[in-house]
């Protein structure tokens, strides 16, 4: 089933309607009825009644996003909460390193303790804790020097900061964020992969097809680095999609 963006759009945030200066235009836009005036939204194309929110040249008029920068507004806004939620866990992960640290021998003691007292139980099931890759990774952790810890900790905290700056500026739908997104994404694919061929989980394959997907597409969508036109070409495309542009061709046209 097609999603209609605008009217969906409309439903949440409401009707965005202006009446230009411009008389041709102005009539194009406006419509008596028995309950009062009524004004043409920007963004769904129902007449509105009441008072329009805005009045000017049209030159000045806001341009409203509808169709499918509406569609591509939504998905950048999907992209932004995933980067956010990374961002967020990233954050914690670094703050338990950072705490781990400061208490390595503690900690090894602790989990020490409990793997004495697991033990057993897995066994009982046929599982080897003693060989278990998991078991094996936090053993090593525990020989890392103090400042490399810390330095992990930092590394951790600078890419969340960057899923974090990237969510910002994707919710927003700032055109540096959309570069900063390919770049950053496009950077950690390798790492990803290396990954995968160290230990193939579905998590990981999700991960990698998910920034690979969104790479793509923001790229061609956006009409990154001059793909497509650039970024000529996608101002063009948005101010070609805008109702108001389209009902002045219109009355030129009708009026030639």
């Amino acid at each position: 089933m097609k999603i209609d963006w605008d009217r969906r759009t409309c439903a949440r945030r409401g009707h965005a309607t202006y009446a230009p200066d411009e008389p041709a235009l102005r009539d194009r836009l406006r419509a008596g009825t028995s309950l009062g005036e009524a004004w043409r939204c920007l963004r769904c194309g129902d007449f509105v009644l009441g008072e329009p929110h805005g009045a000017g040249p049209a030159e000045e008029a806001p341009l409203v996003p509808r169709g499918k920068v509406l569609r591509d507004l939504f998905i950048l806004r999907f992209l932004a909460v995933e980067r956010a939620v990374r961002g967020v866990f990233i954050v914690l992960v670094a703050a338990a390193v950072w705490r781990f640290s400061n208490s390595q021998d503690s900690v090894r003691r602790l989990f020490d303790e409990y793997l004495n007292v697991l033990r057993p139980v897995f066994r009982h099931f046929h599982y080897d804790l003693d060989h278990s890759p998991v078991v094996g990774t936090i053993q090593k952790s525990f020989g890392y020097k103090h400042s490399t810890l810390l330095l992990v900790a930092a590394l951790l905290l600078a890419y969340a900061l960057i899923e974090l700056v990237e969510a910002g500026g994707l919710w927003y739908a700032k055109r540096w964020a959309e570069y900063l997104t390919v770049v950053a994404t496009a950077a950690f694919l390798p790492l990803e992969i290396y990954e995968l061929t160290e230990h193939v989980s579905w998590l990981k394959i999700a991960t990698l097809v998910l920034n690979i997907l969104a790479v793509l597409y923001i790229a061609l969508a956006k009409r990154l680095f001059g793909l497509r036109g650039g970024r000529a070409a996608f101002d063009e495309e948005r101010q070609s999609a805008s109702l108001l542009e389209v009902e002045e061709s219109a009355g030129v046209a009708a009026h030639a």
